[in-house]
Order: C-alpha cells, then structure tokens, then sequence
C-alpha cells in the first residue's frame, strides 16, 4: 500500500521493479526504458508512471527520467527481494528451469503473504546451511 490511499497493483509493482533494476545499471531511467524492459506501449509507462507519481513512489519532471523516491525505493526493494528469493528457492532448490522460476516468480511475488515468504526465507537459509 502507497500513500495517498493509492492502492499498488501487481502491475505497477513490476514497474517499481523494473525502474530499480534499470536505475542499478543506469542512473537515467527513461520512459523507453521501462516500455523495453517491460515490453509494453510507452502510453502504458506514461499511464503507470502518473499512477505511481500520485502514489508518491516516483517523481518525474516532465520528459524527464523517472527517479524513485523513498518510499518508492523501498516498496521496490521489497518487491524484488521477494522475487529474488522465489527465484533462488524455484531454481537452485527445486531445479525448476531458471527462465521458467523468472516467470513463476513474477507471478507469485505479488500475491504471497508476508507469513509465507518469511518462512520461505527461514527455510531457504536452513537448506543453504544444510549444504
């Protein structure tokens, strides 16, 4: 949940993904950059972006880069750790296909409880501490 009572959907969780991702290997993240990353229509990004600047998770000048802002950089943060760890525990303990636990995880980072993915997290530490 974002401030402004903006409620942040599956989707614009991705995007919150992807501009932290883009903004690790470059310090501009550009509206194509993002329509690229996510394979979608730049009048989507443009969509979702205001979507997320009402929330308060990015600011934008106009045609300028998107930047996080804390809080979006937290929420992001969150949203990719959890993919990280659904990847790492589909891929690396259960030998699912790495392309398909990319995908897997995607869809499953956006409805796991938090109850979950903390046990998760115990158990993947416990199995790396294991081997």
């Amino acid at each position: 949940m974002a401030s402004n009572n903006v409620k942040v959907s599956p989707s614009l969780e991705d995007y919150l993904e992807t501009i932290l991702n883009i903004s690790l290997q470059d310090d501009k993240v550009r509206i194509t950059d993002l329509a690229d990353s996510l394979n979608v229509a730049k009048s989507s990004v443009h969509q979702a972006v205001s979507q997320l600047k009402k929330a308060g998770l990015v600011t934008q000048e106009k045609y300028g880069p998107v930047d996080l802002t804390d809080s979006g950089r937290k929420e992001a943060a969150k949203v990719k750790k959890k993919h990280e760890l659904l990847v790492r525990f589909f891929a690396d303990i259960l030998g699912v296909d790495q392309e398909i636990a990319q995908r897997d995880a995607c869809l499953i980072e956006h409805s796991i409880s938090s109850v979950t993915i903390n046990k998760l997290m115990e158990f993947c530490d416990n199995y790396t501490d294991m081997q």
